[in-house]
């Protein structure tokens, strides 16, 4: 009898522990695969092929038909009827009714971090801050966009409001797709960064309902920039 209970309790250790692999599997896959879209690696209306994406990535299919679902629940990706998969085209009235939703959300959420900031988050912020800067100066945008992930989603969590949270995260893979893109545009990198460093001294001086202007503008101001869609 102890023999018996002694193989059950391994079969089911060996069972989580290949459910938490593949957990863990399809999240890496997601996350590569997210990255490659937001960085422009995969452009609007690419195609996704399983195969060549496994051996890309050295997983099995199941892992990437798992990652293509989560993306496509993002909105990056678009599962077509013939089971072929595209990333996602961003088109100019959609981006403005995003950007639109997205920088309330954020504006109340800097609105809500001026009310509870410490001087210690104030602190990190800044120094996040200014590796941004750095990153610009050194043409790096790659990194400079991390940061400036790491700043927006410092503030949503500064804020302190679960619900917020939820609705932002459900929606910021494709408004920082949309961002990267503008970015590539010199002129508005820069002015993006500058932005950035009005915000954080608003920030600083815990002026929310001014920083839940300017976030709202910030978003605003990329859009001029943005890639025209496809005649």
């Amino acid at each position: 009898m102890e023999d018996d209970q002694d193989i059950k309790g391994f079969v089911d250790a060996e069972a989580a522990g290949a459910g938490r692999r593949k957990g863990q599997l399809h999240t890496a896959a997601a996350s590569r695969l997210r990255s490659m879209i937001l960085s422009g690696e995969l452009p609007p209306g690419s195609r996704m092929r399983e195969l060549q994406l496994c051996e890309q990535l050295g997983v099995s299919r199941t892992p990437v038909r798992e990652a293509l679902r989560t993306l496509a629940a993002e909105g990056l990706v678009d599962l077509l009827p013939n089971r072929s998969v595209v990333v996602s085209q961003l088109h100019a009235p959609d981006l403005e009714h995003l950007f639109q939703v997205f920088g309330t959300i954020e504006g109340l959420a800097a609105e809500l971090a001026c009310e509870r900031i410490t001087e210690a988050e104030i602190a990190e912020i800044g120094r996040l801050l200014a590796e941004m800067v750095d990153c610009h100066g050194r043409k790096e945008r790659a990194p400079y966009m991390q940061i400036n992930q790491q700043i927006h989603r410092r503030t949503v969590e500064i804020a302190a409001n679960p619900v917020l949270m939820s609705v932002w995260q459900s929606l910021v893979p494709r408004v920082e797709r949309a961002r990267a893109l503008a970015n590539l545009d010199t002129g508005r990198w820069t002015g993006a960064l500058f932005e950035h460093t009005k915000m954080f001294t608003v920030l600083a001086a815990r002026d929310g309902k001014q920083l839940n202007q300017l976030t709202r503008e910030h978003f605003l101001n990329s859009l001029p920039f943005l890639q025209k869609p496809s005649e």
